[in-house]
């Protein structure tokens, strides 16, 4: 916490921007993974059709999480209808990437069904962080 008071506000402002949106990310990502894994694996579903349901859910459950909560003191400017729009764009762009992980480990490499999830909880929420904070709730 003392390294926390040296930053200038706008910078503690991101670091708990930041935190707020990996305890949302986190869970939203994990709910979608999860639904995912479920349908994939257990349920035996097409791995694209299970990330696609996965991905439907991860969207109503993100938009909802980070308007009240990661972006909350940025989500000011735009109506509901146009955030979330901006935030269906962004969402189609997390949903094309974790569609890209599970060709690449599932189909093209051959990998087990959960082999795309570690890609999924991280490297996918980096990039949708940059999106939404820069483009959706700015």
């Amino acid at each position: 916490m003392k390294i926390l008071s040296r930053l200038s506000p706008e910078h503690r402002a991101l670091f708990w921007q930041i935190v707020r949106y990996g305890l949302t990310g986190l869970f939203v990502t994990a709910c979608q993974a999860a639904i995912y894994w479920c349908l994939a694996a257990l349920a035996g579903l097409h791995v694209q059709l299970a990330n696609l349901i996965g991905y439907g859910a991860a969207v109503c459950i993100g938009y909802v999480s980070h308007s009240a909560f990661t972006f909350r003191d940025q989500a000011q400017g735009d109506g509901h209808a146009a955030r979330g729009a901006k935030f269906v764009a962004v969402s189609l762009v997390s949903y094309a990437l974790n569609a890209l992980w599970v060709w690449l480990c599932v189909t093209h490499i051959g990998w087990p069904a959960w082999s795309p999830i570690p890609a999924m909880l991280f490297v996918t929420p980096a990039i949708v962080f940059l999106l939404n904070r820069k483009w959706v709730f700015r």
